[in-house]
């Protein structure tokens, strides 16, 4: 059975672009790096960075994206950087909580978001989508 994600990897075209971006912008921490990739630790998380030859280089029209958490007193450093490096926003938030949507140098879709799953929940029971249905503990 599945007991979580073990890791995310991203293909990128330039390491030193990609691993200065999310090491030294987002602050992901640096635990290995060699001439075609990097892993890195986002809290508990490893990240891979991969070269690849197919790299996209444009986000996807699709909303399939990564998110990661940061605390709301670090939430607005944080965006006025990516906004001071000209990351290009790719969608307003529109859910609860503090979220920033924003492509990533190879353009990989990301979020930086404040709340956690049961915040999440709270606020659908709060006004609940259409055939909500809600398993274990949530109800």
């Amino acid at each position: 059975m599945i007991s979580g994600i073990n890791h995310i990897t991203l293909s990128i075209r330039n390491l030193e672009t990609s691993f200065d971006f999310y090491t030294k912008v987002l602050g992901l921490r640096p635990v290995a790096r060699w001439y075609k990739g990097a892993y890195l630790e986002a809290g508990g998380n490893w990240v891979c960075l991969t070269l690849d030859l197919d790299v996209r280089s444009a986000g996807l029209p699709e909303y399939t994206h990564t998110a990661f958490i940061v605390s709301s007193d670090d939430f607005p450093l944080l965006v006025d950087r990516l906004r001071q490096i000209g990351t290009v926003s790719w969608q307003e938030n529109h859910s609860p909580g503090d979220s920033h949507y924003f492509l990533d140098p190879d353009g990989h879709k990301l979020e930086i978001h404040t709340s956690t799953l049961a915040d999440r929940i709270i606020a659908m029971k709060q006004n609940p989508p259409k055939d909500l249905i809600l398993f274990d503990d949530t109800d």
